[in-house]
């Protein structure tokens, strides 16, 4: 049975890493000569996220869209999973546009020819980032597979000594790990001191060497380009020193003007208690002024009713 599209691949595989998103691309590839709409639909949807998840594949075209996983909390220890997709295709009328599909289109109840293909979902691991070579009979194995071979002269192939006659060119050597080394009690405390002072014999030339190194590379001339950065950070910080003091006396003169509007604020405030006591004075003084003036009045006018009183 032909179908209406071609799904490539017909699995969606994705790299399980902690924390991080994992994607997958799926091709349609429409071999009519009609519009074919399709559908994405999927049993975790909360798992996944589809663009588009709904589309038109033009006749003898082909259409794309990405599945992304989210990214998981947790590594699982088993990669089986039983996560499906299923992708629904129909034919729909020429000139159909992707805003124009509808849930109705992908509908059996109104007799259209509703096409469905399951992909199923496989989970894998991250390849190894160490590209370490393993020998092995002669050859050198890297961590992902791939043999490098390797030419072995007479030389390499003689037997070390006291290796009780076992060649080491014909043993495979394999990492050793979780091994812990128990100092032994048996050692000579003068053998260990000879270990110890030749050991330290032998990293003094290198120490030297790389302090020689060091040396050399810092009387080396800079190029123009190392030159002009060197130049742009002087520069800079030329430029923050005079911001940096520009700042100090912005501080300064801030502090001074506080300082004199606190002095102005006393002022006026003792200038304004100076000018109520002068208003009191003014108007005792003014009582004072007036009374002697009132009490002559009060006399006189005494005076004249007595001396009209006893007038004949």
């Amino acid at each position: 049975m032909s179908h209406q599209l071609e799904i490539l691949p017909r699995e969606l595989k994705f790299v399980v890493e902690l924390n991080k998103q994992s994607k997958c691309s799926i091709q349609l590839v429409n071999k009519t000569d009609q519009y074919v709409a399709f559908k994405v639909k999927t049993t975790s949807p909360k798992k996944y996220c589809v663009r588009p998840n709904v589309g038109v594949v033009q006749p003898k075209a082909t259409c794309e869209f990405v599945v992304i996983m989210q990214a998981p909390k947790e590594v699982p220890a088993d990669l089986t999973c039983k996560d499906k997709f299923l992708i629904q295709n129909t034919i729909v009328p020429d000139g159909t546009l992707e805003e124009n599909i509808t849930s109705e289109m992908f509908s059996r109840d109104n007799g259209r020819l509703i096409e469905e293909r399951k992909l199923r979902v496989i989970l894998s691991t991250p390849p190894l980032s160490s590209s370490a070579l393993l020998p092995v009979n002669g050859t050198h194995e890297q961590a992902d597979g791939h043999v490098e071979s390797k030419t072995v002269t007479n030389e390499e192939l003689k037997p070390v000594k006291d290796s009780e006659s076992v060649p080491i060119y014909n043993v495979k050597f394999e990492p050793v790990n979780n091994v812990s080394f128990e100092p032994n009690e048996a050692v000579d405390s003068n053998t260990s001191k000879d270990v110890e002072s030749k050991f330290v014999k032998d990293i003094e030339p290198t120490t030297r060497k790389i302090a020689e190194v060091q040396a050399i590379e810092s009387r080396v001339p800079m190029g123009e380009d190392e030159q002009r950065l060197l130049k742009e950070v002087e520069e800079m910080k030329s430029k923050l020193h005079e911001l940096e003091s520009k700042l100090n006396k912005t501080e300064v003169t801030t502090l001074k003007l506080t300082e004199e509007r606190r002095l102005a604020v006393q002022e006026r405030e003792s200038l304004q208690q100076e000018m109520t006591s002068l208003r009191k004075r003014k108007v005792e003084r003014r009582v004072q002024d007036g009374f002697p003036l009132l009490f002559v009045c009060m006399v006189a006018f005494i005076s004249l009713v007595v001396g009209y009183g006893f007038h004949p």
